[in-house]
């Protein structure tokens, strides 16, 4: 029996990079996969912020929370773009294919960061998973243009824009005592 090549690899959604980027498969879902991603954002942003928490506690201080909860944030951002990249390239579906949803789930966190820890109620998740999916959708300036980047880069920089966004108006409510 003659093997073809298609035999011979495994199928794309065996790929460990592919089902990082689709968050273990939930990008695969047939209607809004952007919107199931950024729901694993709300419960890494927890992760994130509690794991900040501790380290922080155990260097002796609490202030350092905001800065450990940033750098593990970007990690995640940073360390997503190279997975990312071999996705799309695995998946051989254009430039940001539907189910690699692991930029939402990363970036979701990014807008959360202007919500202290202590202060992430569940209004205050609603309302950053909100502004979040508002701005990824429509994608203002520059999230369209930063689209347009090289692959795994481009599938997370318009969302890194948008998170930046929403957490602009997650701030300016926190300040008017909104969230």
């Amino acid at each position: 029996m003659i093997q073809s090549d298609s035999a011979s690899t495994p199928a794309p959604w065996r790929d460990p990079a592919v089902f990082l980027a689709t968050c273990g498969g939930i990008g695969r879902v047939g209607f809004a996969p952007g919107t199931f991603g950024s729901l694993v954002g709300i419960p890494l942003s927890l992760a994130t912020g509690w794991l900040a928490t501790v380290c922080s506690a155990r260097l002796g201080s609490s202030w350092l929370t905001v800065a450990v909860e940033a750098a593990l944030v970007a990690a995640v951002c940073l360390i997503a773009v190279p997975i990312c990249t071999r996705a799309v390239r695995r998946l051989g579906r254009g430039d940001d294919p539907g189910a690699i949803v692991l930029d939402e789930a990363a970036a979701l966190p990014l807008a959360l960061l202007a919500v202290p820890v202590a202060g992430r109620s569940w209004l205050a998740l609603a309302a950053g998973f909100v502004l979040f999916r508002l701005f990824d959708i429509s994608k203002p300036f520059p999230c369209r243009r930063l689209e347009n980047l090289p692959e795994g880069l481009g599938i997370m920089a318009d969302d890194w824009g948008a998170a930046a966004w929403a957490a602009g108006c997650l701030a300016i409510a926190r300040w008017q005592g909104w969230v």
